[in-house]
């Protein structure tokens, strides 16, 4: 069957029998959650410094968004001191069935609450929003169809006007062969948190590219069992495309945002106290199970803030 990609990427991870409704994620990626519990520490520190900013609210939201199997929410509470945990109004959201073993406290939902008064957190969530593939041609960019049993693609009709506007201002396409990802569905699921925040911050946390930066023939990938494999829609594996980060700032602004912050991974979790810094030699010779414990600590927070993969991710921060 032939789809323009949005079509076919939706039937495929969110469909009957959609990968994202019959698989867990940590059997085919690796994710910052599933890296390091030192992730978590670092959104229950963010999430501290938002609860300050709020003067501490009678309840305080945490609100992960595309939740998983809900490890980050599970290590936060967790975390979290005796007071801070008795205000905490914790929500999964995702389309997955709630994972066996979930704290009961913590709510699974499969929409974004409203009324949001805290943090909401996306972490790869943006990547798996459906979209558009477009290819520039003689005539101008047309949508890319593909086969979703195969993957083979062909060139469908032209990219309507909301598109064609999208790609002007946020990926222009040039020579005849590049292709553009269309980030428009992103933008609107981005707005969407935005309106469901009344006040507090959220955060989306993604593979990104900047305006001045996108790459000429997109970012389609698939993942499955651990391993990049080709990007066929038929659900046996899952399918990302690389986030506009700086277009969902711009949606976000539109939706109320009163600051945005755009920034990467590896500044933002050094700020939040992720250093991977190692222990101090001394430590061998006085505590030498300290000492590993340490040694295996820097080294997951290395992977975190390594500038080459999860510290190269952007972070789109907002206030509201």
């Amino acid at each position: 069957m032939w789809l323009p990609w949005r079509a076919a990427m939706r039937h495929a991870l969110y469909g009957e029998d959609g990968f994202y409704l019959r698989e867990r994620p940590s059997g085919h990626f690796r994710t910052s959650v599933s890296a390091s519990a030192a992730f978590a520490e670092a959104v229950l520190a963010l999430l501290t410094q938002v609860d300050a900013e709020l003067g501490s609210p009678d309840r305080l939201d945490l609100v992960d968004i595309g939740a998983g199997e809900g490890v980050l929410v599970a290590r936060v509470l967790d975390a979290a001191d005796p007071a801070l945990r008795a205000r905490l109004n914790i929500t999964a959201v995702d389309l997955s069935p709630r994972p066996d073993g979930l704290p009961e406290s913590i709510a699974w939902r499969s929409r974004i609450p409203y009324g949001i008064t805290g943090l909401a957190i996306a972490n790869e969530w943006l990547d798996n929003i459906p979209l558009d593939v477009a290819e520039q041609t003689a005539d101008g960019p047309r949508l890319v169809l593909v086969e979703t049993k195969t993957g083979e693609e062909r060139l469908g009709d032209p990219v309507p006007g909301d598109g064609r506007a999208w790609l002007d201002r946020w990926w222009p396409l040039g020579r005849i062969g590049s292709r553009g990802e269309i980030g428009c569905p992103r933008d609107a699921a981005w707005a969407a948190v935005l309106t469901r925040l009344s006040r507090g911050r959220a955060v989306a946390i993604d593979y990104a590219h900047p305006v001045d930066n996108r790459p000429c023939h997109g970012t389609l990938t698939g993942y499955r069992d651990g391993a990049v494999v080709a990007p066929i829609p038929d659900g046996t594996c899952d399918i990302t495309a690389h986030v506009a980060l700086d277009a969902c700032a711009e949606a976000g602004r539109r939706a109320g945002a009163i600051s945005t912050g755009l920034s990467t991974q590896r500044d933002a979790l050094r700020a939040l106290g992720v250093t991977g810094t190692r222990p101090p030699i001394d430590l061998a010779r006085t505590d030498p199970p300290g000492y590993l414990r340490g040694l295996a600590r820097a080294s997951e927070e290395g992977e975190l803030i390594d500038a080459r993969g999860l510290g190269g991710f952007g972070w789109l921060t907002q206030d509201r």
